[in-house]
């Protein structure tokens, strides 16, 4: 056997290997002992993945529960409108995508913060004199998701808090937990059609809190806040010196007797970081295209939020270039006409709900009405269901009256159970910090919303238990 000994004596910046040994045993090459380094292998998940956790997941991910094979499942829980084929896209937006793919001329890095001639499309676009916008003020991202991401680096440290609403959009607390940032739910009120109970927000406010995330349209509430409502938020933000995240990824997408308002438009000394995107309203969420907004007009971010931005946008350079290129086309060349349809298969005014003639009092029959009023109606009928009339995004939320269906511990208890038996899989509110509700997703055709009542109405009818049915049950556990 031959043996080499390599020695390197340290200078400068290099510290000194020793004893190397490459011990030759016909072709084989084994590598000695180093000084220095441990003899074994020591490779561990580093502590910001420990910290991430996804509630969705971890409780979708657990329901060990095969649908009924006589029925054929249907999924009101993922907020994907392409899912169905129902909701398709304008052909505008695919084909400005098309031209700047044949282009040839987006195919290289973008800066890290987006090409500024989309910056200023986008600003251009949000802009108006309550809140004007220039492309300095808009950071492209990788989806809303990497917005709010950004939005939440950029405001706040590990050891922080910030203030979420319950029931909220799961991946708020799965960026905090992941960040070392505490997480406070603020709660929304279902008599009140979600709106944010102000005193239980404004009493969790510290000397720790870095930012309120303000949702609006709400998933999964399929709310949305009115001018006076926001005008209250904007008021104790003021009070409490603390900045807002709006995620706003559904703004525009209200139904009709409502109006989308955005916040910064109201705001004359909060500033603001708005986050939104192409996803939900151009109904593209994978082509992951997001951006923030900086509405600062009393220049309390300073220099320091907007430099904070750009350095975090560097650790992955920028969103898709082909679809930055498409951006000035799609926002200025999708017809009115897209987003009306749109919102005509959610909901439309007007329409009148049709009742089975052999039971008057069950509108599942019902005929030419949109999906978020169909849904309602439906769902109201049903003993021992209380849902919320939506008036935006893509959701309503059902509430559960629990002491009626005693056989079910919880939420999660009594969606598994409408999953085997009926094959209608709805998203038990724990997801959102919420218990005892789940959440519809209405974006799937009316034939399936149609169906997927009449199960829900089925399950319903077999499970509950009047007062002293309940009562009953409860004295034999």
């Amino acid at each position: 056997m031959d043996s080499y000994v390599i020695q390197v004596n340290g200078h400068g910046d290099h510290a000194p290997v020793l004893d190397v040994h490459l011990s030759t045993n016909g072709n084989s090459l084994s590598l000695g002992k180093v000084k220095g380094r441990k003899p074994r292998w020591a490779v561990r998940a580093s502590e910001m993945s420990k910290k991430t956790f996804n509630p969705v997941r971890a409780i979708v991910d657990s329901m060990k529960v095969e649908p009924n094979p006589k029925k054929t499942m249907i999924s009101l829980s993922l907020g994907d409108p392409t899912v169905f084929g129902n909701l398709p896209t304008n052909d505008e937006v695919t084909q400005a995508v098309k031209e700047v793919l044949d282009s040839g001329h987006y195919n290289g890095y973008a800066p890290s913060v987006g090409y500024k001639s989309c910056r200023e499309a986008v600003a251009a676009y949000y802009s108006c004199p309550e809140a004007p916008l220039q492309a300095q003020d808009v950071i492209l991202t990788s989806g809303c998701s990497q917005a709010i991401e950004l939005a939440l680096a950029v405001l706040a440290n590990p050891g922080q808090n910030i203030l979420v609403p319950r029931p909220g959009f799961s991946l708020y607390k799965t960026l905090a937990l992941s960040m070392g940032i505490e997480v406070k739910l603020y709660n929304l009120l279902p008599e009140k059609s979600w709106e944010i109970d102000l005193k239980h927000l404004e009493s969790l406010v510290d000397e720790k809190t870095a930012c309120l995330i303000v949702n609006n349209p709400s998933n999964p509430c399929g709310s949305v806040f009115s001018k006076s409502h926001l005008q209250k938020i904007l008021a104790v933000a003021s009070r409490q010196c603390v900045p807002i995240l709006a995620d706003e990824i559904y703004g525009d997408m209200v139904f009709a007797d409502c109006k989308y308002e955005p916040i910064a438009t109201l705001s004359t000394n909060v500033p603001i970081l708005s986050c939104g995107g192409l996803a939900k309203r151009w109904l593209v969420p994978g082509w992951r295209m997001g951006w923030i907004l900086i509405h600062d007009r009393r220049d309390i971010f300073g220099n320091e939020i907007r430099d904070g931005l750009l350095r975090l946008s560097q650790r992955i350079l920028g969103p898709c270039t082909i679809v930055q290129g498409a951006l000035e086309h799609i926002l200025n060349r999708t017809p009115p006409e897209f987003y009306h349809n749109t919102l005509s298969i959610l909901k439309v005014q007007g329409r009148s709900l049709v009742c089975d003639q052999k039971s008057p009092t069950n509108p599942i029959s019902a005929r030419d009405i949109s999906n978020a009023d169909l849904c309602y109606a439906a769902l109201s009928a049903i003993p021992g269901l209380q849902p919320v009339q939506p008036a935006g995004a893509m959701y309503l939320m059902v509430g559960i009256e629990m002491e009626h269906f005693p056989e079910f511990e919880n939420d999660v208890e009594f969606t598994e159970r409408l999953i085997s038996e009926q094959s209608v899989f709805c998203l038990p509110a724990t997801c959102f910090e919420y218990p005892n509700f789940f959440r519809v997703v209405i974006t799937v055709p009316e034939e399936m919303i149609l169906e997927a009542c009449s199960r829900i109405q089925e399950f319903c009818e077999m499970h509950y238990q009047g007062a002293e049915g309940a009562q009953d049950m409860e004295c034999d556990k």
